[in-house]
């Protein structure tokens, strides 16, 4: 066997493999002489089959099976002890004349290869990393919403103007189909619509117009029952039956209600209550922030790593990779989606070999042992016993899916981490309405 490469360019190259008969015969003999002990050809007992006959109603196909294993197999170390980059698979040249009755065949395959990069994580301007903080206001409001949460209901004859009230009743309209019991808080309604319900009773049956009944007109979806598009446009009269009228009194802060919420015992004051809140919710703005963070870096990259790629290499191979062959206009279009991600994928490959961060098991273990832990404890598990922790993680990292979704969240958090300490950054600290207003633009 003979393999040679013949470079078209610095993204594309032809790698030919010359194979001799030689090279498949001993495998063609053995297979044939299997098929013989086990062929059931009528008018010989198995395994009496003349050789002959095998070798005519088998000879063909076997050579065939025999010459592209070998084929398949040589190609494909021929590329790694080569340390040859390439793209999507290789692909049988096209327009050869092979004849596979002759001993000696040669196969040529084109070859798409990755481009050299350069990266640089220095901008002129800085890249915008924002550090979100936590308000005394958004704790005051988580307080209450716990205390609500954990608080009880009192029994109302009749609706005040307190937003504490919460109104149970059932919304009917025949023709919309829309029958439906409901439980709300007055503060969930418009300013004009509040007022029709102030001096209400239970069992009082009133008219009122689903437009502009609530304050955001995505609650008619979750209240009524309606689809997402009827909730921006439906404008009919619902009957409204009150049910129930209750005031929701707040919990008090005491160690019963401390309990509830951390069963530990490591809280016994609302300074340390208040102090698990702005930690639990810091956590959540530097993950949010982080991502944008990995976003906006990302973003930069593929804005401004100029490379080429074998472009008409991979539309060809796009065309014949799926299930169904692409027509090459339907190959055009997946190149052109797809394009942004694997110039991405290529820098992102790029910066983790440059500074050996590609995850090791160790750390994909480590980094699932932490992320087990987080799961088990958000649903109130316990973490500190290491065997029943270790035993989750050995089922969780042999299954497939499961390894690659921690590996990739790993290696975000890699590259996050990497980008923190070497990308030139410009760093803003903002409240959670102004990252929202920022990252996530009307």
């Amino acid at each position: 066997m003979n393999i040679n490469r013949e470079q078209v360019d610095a993204l594309n190259a032809v790698v030919s493999i010359a194979i001799e008969k030689n090279d498949y015969a001993d495998k063609v003999e053995k297979a044939l002489n299997n098929y013989r002990k086990t062929a059931n050809i009528p008018g010989f007992r198995k395994g009496h089959v003349p050789m002959n006959m095998v070798k005519r109603q088998y000879g063909k196909a076997v050579k065939f099976d025999e010459i592209n294993r070998l084929l398949q197999d040589s190609l494909y170390k021929y590329i790694a002890d080569e340390k040859l980059n390439i793209l999507g698979n290789p692909l049988p040249k096209e327009n050869q004349n092979l004849d596979f009755d002759a001993d000696n065949i040669t196969f040529e395959f084109e070859l798409g290869l990755a481009p050299a990069i350069e990266v640089d994580l220095q901008p002129k301007k800085g890249i915008v990393r924002y550090e979100i903080t936590v308000s005394d206001e958004q704790i005051d409001k988580q307080v209450e919403r716990i205390q609500k949460q954990f608080g009880k209901l009192v029994s109302k004859g009749e609706v005040i103007n307190d937003d504490s009230l919460e109104i149970t009743g059932t919304f009917f309209n025949e023709e919309k189909g829309i029958d439906t019991q409901a439980t709300f808080s007055l503060e969930t309604l418009s300013a004009e619509a509040r007022k029709e319900f102030i001096g209400k009773k239970i069992g009082d049956q009133f008219q009122l117009q689903t437009k502009n009944l609530f304050a955001d007109a995505h609650s008619l979806m979750h209240y009524l029952k309606v689809s997402h598009e009827e909730a921006h446009h439906l404008d009919v009269e619902v009957t409204l039956t009150i049910e129930e009228i209750n005031e929701r009194v707040g919990a008090e802060l005491n160690q019963d209600l401390f309990n509830k919420l951390f069963p530990d015992g490591s809280v016994t004051t609302e300074e340390q209550l208040r102090e698990k809140i702005k930690e639990g919710a810091q956590q959540q703005y530097n993950e949010q922030a982080d991502q944008h963070f990995l976003n906006t870096v990302t973003d930069y990259l593929v804005d401004n790593t100029q490379f080429e790629l074998p472009s008409a290499f991979l539309k060809r191979w796009l065309r014949t990779s799926g299930e169904k062959e692409l027509t090459a206009e339907e190959a055009e279009e997946e190149y052109n989606r797809s394009e942004k991600g694997l110039r991405y994928q290529l820098i992102e490959e790029k910066i983790l070999n440059d500074n050996k961060l590609q995850p090791t098991y160790d750390k994909l273990r480590e980094f699932a042992v932490v992320y087990i832990k987080a799961q088990l404890a958000q649903y109130g598990m316990p973490t500190t016993d290491d065997s029943y922790v270790n035993d989750i993680v050995d089922r969780v990292l042999k299954n497939r899916d499961e390894v690659q979704r921690i590996q990739q969240q790993l290696v975000f958090k890699t590259l996050i981490d990497f980008y923190k300490e070497n990308v030139k950054t410009d760093v803003k600290k903002v409240s959670f309405d102004e990252f929202v207003k920022v990252a996530f633009p009307e």
